[in-house]
């Protein structure tokens, strides 16, 4: 059965190989991207049933802005692949002096989950890379306080991702599905060649698992779950995914975070 994915990070790595698998699978595909160029040439590539929206996903007002764009040309969506990630950035901090990081690994996926989510059916899924590198979350570097370095950063957001799928899915028990992902560690992708100094893995692992969550019956009953593609199976997250009251706190410093623009 054809389906409408969207697909954030879609120009390069990951995002981009899963685009144009899915495509060729003949699913319909919403493809975002930062770099309007890359872009333009990844829809061309895919071809006419390509819907492209660009946004910086470090800036949640464009984040919002390319939710209603969606909205405005589509009516459904039936699984949404928050994708996009980064480590290293030039310039770790936003305008308004939170972790460029946590914006665009945490915030940005959560937001637009949440806007997209009336055009999500309940047999929908959300799909969000997490990644096998988790560490206990700091709030003040959740909310700009305190700085750290990119891998603190990286892995301090991907653990709140997590958390947030899963306390996602304790509010919406009918779904849709709701589920972290670790696609593979150390994949060749930009990221890791920039981040590690490493060439990376075989991509198609990475691939392989998302399509597999996107599509699969093994993930049809994984809400609220992590699962780790290094073992290949649903798998325990950091122990801090488990204590009810830290990841109660981390989901109220991520909503007040996007409050804002996700009022109507």
């Amino acid at each position: 059965m054809t389906k409408t994915i969207l697909i954030t990070g879609a120009t390069d790595g990951i995002g981009r190989a899963t685009a144009l698998k899915l495509a060729e699978e003949g699913h319909r595909l919403i493809v975002h991207g930062r770099s309007a160029e890359k872009l333009e040439a990844l829809a061309q590539e895919i071809g006419s049933d390509a819907f492209a929206v660009q946004a910086d996903l470090s800036n949640l007002s464009q984040v919002g802005a390319m939710a209603q764009v969606i909205k405005a040309s589509h009516d459904h969506i039936d699984v949404v692949i928050n994708n996009a990630g980064v480590l290293k950035l030039v310039s770790p901090r936003t305008d308004d002096r939170l972790d460029a990081r946590f914006v665009v690994n945490t915030f940005a996926p959560a937001l637009l989950s949440e806007l997209l989510l009336p055009l999500v059916p309940n047999n929908g899924r959300l799909i969000h890379l997490s990644s096998a590198a988790q560490s206990p979350v700091d709030l003040d570097v959740l909310n700009g306080k305190r700085r750290v370095g990119d891998m603190e950063a990286y892995a301090q957001s991907k653990l709140a991702l997590t958390m947030w799928s899963q306390n996602f899915s304790a509010r919406h028990p009918e779904g849709p599905v709701s589920v972290a992902v670790n696609p593979g560690s150390l994949l060749a992708t930009k990221m890791v060649r920039e981040g590690f100094g490493t060439a990376g893995s075989d991509l198609n692992i990475g691939v392989s698992v998302l399509i597999s969550a996107a599509l699969s019956d093994e993930f049809a009953d994984g809400s609220g779950r992590y699962f780790d593609n290094d073992s290949g199976n649903f798998a325990a997250p950091h122990p801090d995914a488990a204590d009810a009251v830290k990841v109660g706190n981390v989901v109220e410093a991520i909503t007040k975070q996007i409050r804002s623009v996700t009022r109507p």
